[in-house]
């Protein structure tokens, strides 16, 4: 039978750092992977079949956002289960997330075909490229399930302290994926529907991976009696899971905002957003890790009724996010252009994706921390306020490229994102301030002296 890992129990530092890794090197596969897709459309296929489905990642992000939030929330009842040692409620818990999800699936996708076209219209997508946005759309969407799927085994391994098997999982899928897209886009000189295909037979591959891996977990060999009765299991799940589902596709709808702001600029402009948004999307990975790691420590810390510990494990994930920083920031801001020139051809693409990537490397610190803090929230199961704060992502998203765009031109998409990152990370300190202080039952003061002894010393 497969290992479970405890996170309620040892050096904080030492068990965030083991689960951190592998998947730290998951997510930067899934986004290599990403990136190579990106990189082989638009060297292989053109500057205009990049836009097409650069131009599809805001409306992607909506509905993957959507299922990814409700999955993760999910997990954190599972976590906190297993933190607990409550079996019972596990099998139950891990029975009803997937009856949930799949049930979801279903409607997900069939909204996402049918109003596909007129999104993308509404959107300004130029008429040179929405025969191609539609093919990738349709193509992605019509395998959502693949995605969920992976998704659902991911979060449920990882509530369990497993973060090595996705990462075996991702392994797999981004050799799969890099390959079979040089198949189809160099040697069988397909269309967009290549990578598209090649995207969900990825996915599909990896959810299988992990999926596998759940069957020879022995406190997860669920029977006929976990399915019966999840009508409350199943409230308490959506509970969690709706706001965080919430506030990804809250999210998104802000970031498709300033997608349309982009679009109506023309071609070139949606093609340099859609590079800059690849890269932001890879360079905040590491501190992205960090907050999934910091939910399912603070989950299963919180079952536990650890408290103190969940404050141990934000100074190491705050740490993480800080480096991360550093680094990557350093690299979006001193080599903007080679960046750029990766994926896009023209003199003019390069030239504002260079411009974009500086502003946001030197401001990148905020989504950073925003990651971590969030997380904590979470996984506390405190799913509101991070949802309230995806609302104020996306005001301040729509507020700032409205009102500067026309004055400042496409640098406005690039401050519209650092505007968001800073109010939404304001809302989360806050919040993880007042619910930690919470669970700990401390008052004001001695809280205050606690914090500041656990994040410092």
């Amino acid at each position: 039978m497969a290992k479970t890992y405890d996170l309620t129990n040892g050096s904080p530092a030492k068990l965030i750092m083991k689960f951190f890794f592998p998947m730290f090197f998951t997510n930067m596969l899934q986004q290599i992977y990403t990136i190579a897709d990106t990189a082989i459309v638009g060297k292989g296929l053109g500057d205009n079949q990049l836009a097409a489905v650069g131009n599809m990642s805001s409306l992607t992000f909506l509905i993957v956002g959507f299922s990814i939030g409700l999955t993760n929330g999910f997990s954190i009842m599972t976590a906190q289960y297993f933190g607990a040692g409550n079996k019972k409620n596990l099998r139950q818990c891990v029975a009803a997330s997937a009856v949930l999800a799949f049930s979801i699936t279903a409607v997900l996708t069939l909204l996402s075909i049918i109003f596909l076209r007129p999104v993308l219209v509404l959107l300004q997508t130029p008429e040179s490229i929405i025969s191609d946005s539609l093919i990738y759309g349709y193509i992605i969407f019509g395998g959502l399930a693949a995605n969920i799927a992976y998704n659902l085994c991911a979060s449920i391994l990882r509530a369990l302290g497993d973060s090595k098997t996705p990462f075996y999982a991702i392994i797999v899928s981004t050799i799969t994926n890099i390959i079979f897209d040089f198949v189809f886009v160099f040697g069988l000189k397909t269309g967009v529907e290549g990578p598209a295909a090649v995207t969900v037979m990825s996915q599909l591959v990896s959810a299988v991976i992990c999926f596998a891996r759940i069957r020879k977990i022995e406190i997860l060999q669920l029977s006929k009696d976990d399915f019966r009765n999840t009508l409350s299991m199943a409230g308490n799940l959506l509970k969690n899971g709706i706001p965080m589902a919430a506030m990804n596709s809250i999210t998104a709808v802000g970031c498709m905002t300033v997608q349309y702001f982009v679009n109506g600029m023309g071609v070139v402009y949606t093609s340099a957003y859609s590079a800059c948004s690849k890269y932001i999307n890879l360079f905040m990975q590491p501190a992205c890790t960090a907050g999934y790691t910091m939910s399912s420590f603070t989950s299963q810390n919180c079952g536990a009724e650890k408290y103190d510990r969940i404050v141990s494990g934000l100074k190491v994930c705050l740490s993480v996010a800080a480096v991360s920083y550093v680094i990557l920031g350093s690299v979006m801001v001193f080599f903007s252009k080679e960046l750029a020139s990766f994926m896009l051809n023209g003199p003019e693409q390069i030239s504002l994706a260079s411009i974009y990537l500086v502003r946001c490397g030197i401001m990148i610190f905020a989504v950073d921390f925003l990651f971590v803090f969030r997380s904590g929230c979470q996984g506390m199961g405190k799913p509101f306020l991070p949802m309230i704060s995806g609302v104020l992502e996306m005001i301040m998203r729509v507020l700032v490229i409205a009102l500067f765009i026309g004055k400042i031109g496409f640098a406005a998409a690039a401050y519209a994102e650092i505007a968001a990152w800073c109010a939404a990370l304001a809302i989360n300190v806050y919040a993880f301030v007042y619910f930690i202080r919470k669970k700990t039952k401390h008052d004001k003061r001695e809280f205050h002296h606690f914090a500041l002894r656990k994040l410092i010393i």
